[in-house]
């Protein structure tokens, strides 16, 4: 059932209705229905069927927007699988030719280095791929993820989260996931932190803010600015989020990440 189909017979049905009563009564009802009794009969008739027919194609509606949402959520998915697959194939690569090269040269210890980071990046891969479909809601599911991150990187993570079930829609929440994947893997990397502290709260309608912070070494100003892969893709998800991105160093040592929701931004 298109959206086209329901217009013309949102259009045409009434008219039916209406019109076939009519020619019934005038041309077998006329002796034995008053004008008046046959006024309150189709006006009930209307109100009956169109109850009846509104009821269904709302109905009908709301199963096809939530099968919309499902498939974009899907899709959103096996697009963050397909990036997930381009960074474990580049970090993969990227450090093969490092060991290669080392390997060559005799520098074992080098080496080695790279065989970790190589088993580091397929952990990752590994660890973020598994985090993906799991059910319940957002914040269960980012509790779950960070708990694991924690274990995994020996940092210590503080959360506070202030999220309703239905506020960001699947395909969003797929997106909201990206970043902090990103954010996480970074401070992982590059951070050298004991701790980190992220902080996601709503607002009614449609307002929104993700902080992330952790007490590394903080980012350089010049790294922010330049082109890195993984902060243009935070910035493109942020992008398709209608929500700012700012990354700035902390007053007391490390890096704060802050997204928050445009006027007018969507959620839900």
């Amino acid at each position: 059932m298109t959206y086209r189909t329901f217009y013309w017979l949102t259009a045409l049905l009434p008219a039916i209705i209406i019109g076939g009563f009519e020619f019934i009564r005038h041309d077998f009802l006329l002796p034995y229905l008053s004008m008046e009794s046959g006024n309150v009969y189709i006006t009930i008739l209307t109100l009956i069927l169109s109850f009846l027919f509104a009821n269904w194609m709302f109905r009908t509606i709301e199963k096809m927007n939530a099968k919309l949402v499902e498939e974009q959520a899907r899709r959103a998915v096996y697009e963050e699988r397909e990036r997930l697959a381009r960074e474990l194939h580049d970090g993969i690569a990227q450090s093969l030719f490092f060991l290669n090269v080392k390997l060559k040269q005799g520098h074992l210890d080098d080496a080695r280095v790279a065989v970790s980071a190589i088993d580091n990046h397929v952990r990752q891969a590994i660890f973020n791929l598994r985090s993906l479909p799991e059910e319940g809601s957002l914040e269960q599911r980012l509790e779950k993820w960070l708990a694991q991150w924690s274990a995994l990187s020996g940092v210590d993570v503080s959360t506070e989260f202030n999220v309703k079930d239905t506020f960001f829609t699947p395909a969003q929440e797929v997106q909201l996931f990206g970043i902090i994947q990103e954010a996480f893997a970074n401070i992982r990397k590059h951070a050298q932190a004991r701790h980190a502290w992220i902080q996601l709260t709503t607002q009614e309608p449609k307002q929104w803010t993700l902080s992330i912070e952790d007490d590394g070494v903080g980012i350089a100003a010049d790294s922010v600015e330049a082109k890195k892969y993984g902060l243009a893709m935070m910035r493109d998800r942020a992008k398709q989020l209608q929500a700012s991105l700012e990354i700035k160093q902390r007053k007391t040592g490390g890096t704060m990440i802050t997204l928050t929701s445009q006027k007018g931004g969507e959620a839900r």
